[in-house]
């Protein structure tokens, strides 16, 4: 209760800080040049941006101390996640490693960390039926987060000594030797699931391509939305957009991701409220609702 009282505080203090700021906004003044420049400390013409931005940043803190306060946020099971315990039951049955790839990109980029959460789970799974798990990594800095992420997840299955550093593997930072050097761990080992998830931009279809011709199943995740079309064709499951970053937030029940997420589905809600109403309101002629929302 106190948490929520000082959210609904600092919200109101935001919408009070508009008015007043809009109150004191002063008028453009000439300059000596003929032209005009504006010396106003707050341009009241865009207070709509302000008010969003208050109104997404109130939603996801909220949700985000309500989790933190061991409150249940409901997050939708993706099927994706489905997909990945089917791909380890398969490859438990044909005695085959599974195969790993987190994305090209390093740890500032949002899916390499996602990929991460999602890959501590998987090890965890994998140790529990005792199959070699691959992770080939491109870049340098990602290496001790993926063998760290991977050894929890053994030490959570309450099998540590299987953890085998060597199968995580650097490649190289070259996007298509790291994607050849991957390939040829295809070839060679045969794993019997291909799990692709994370930052993939040209080598996606690459990789996808040499997995199904190996005949692995293949589980797919990436929000660069100019490569799923290539997931589509050559996975058996893939994870649209933001439906990676959904995955790592519900497998890691992570307050700060779960908030997040809860946050800005609810503000998703509301923008698609906004446009049902919008699109009434217009249709009757009304204009002022649409102008409110116009960016000068």
């Amino acid at each position: 209760m106190q948490i929520r009282r000082l959210l609904l505080c600092w919200f109101t203090a935001s919408l009070v800080l508009i008015a007043t700021l809009a109150a004191i906004a002063q008028e453009q003044a000439p300059a000596e040049s003929g032209t005009t420049i504006d010396t106003r400390w707050f341009d009241f013409n865009r207070v709509n941006i302000l008010v969003a931005l208050i109104v997404v940043f109130f939603l996801i803190i909220y949700f985000i101390e309500k989790a933190k306060r061991g409150r249940d946020l409901f997050v939708r099971r993706i099927a994706g996640l489905d997909a990945i315990e089917e791909a380890v039951g398969r490859a438990t049955e044909m005695g085959k490693p599974i195969l790993y790839v987190p994305g090209i990109d390093d740890m500032n980029n949002i899916q390499t960390v996602a990929s991460m959460i999602i890959l501590g789970n998987v090890a965890r799974t994998v140790a529990q039926y005792d199959i070699p798990l691959i992770v080939p990594l491109r870049l340098p800095f990602v290496l001790p987060v993926a063998e760290e992420a991977v050894r929890q997840g053994y030490m959570s299955a309450g099998r540590p000594e299987a953890f085998n550093k060597d199968n995580v593997r650097y490649i190289s930072d070259e996007q298509f030797a790291y994607a050849a050097g991957i390939n040829g761990i295809m070839l060679r080992e045969k794993p019997a699931a291909n799990l692709f998830l994370g930052s993939f931009f040209a080598e996606s279809l690459v990789l996808a391509e040499t997995g199904f011709s190996t005949g692995a199943i293949q589980v797919a995740g990436t929000a660069n939305i100019h490569q799923l079309p290539f997931f589509f064709v050559a996975c058996d499951y893939t994870l649209i957009g933001e439906e990676l970053f959904a995955a790592s937030a519900y497998l890691s029940r992570e307050p700060k991701l779960l908030g997040a997420l809860k946050g800005s589905d609810w503000a998703k809600s509301i923008i698609l409220a906004i446009l049902g109403v919008g699109t009434i309101l217009v249709s009757l002629h009304v204009e002022w609702f649409r102008n409110w929302f116009l960016v000068e």
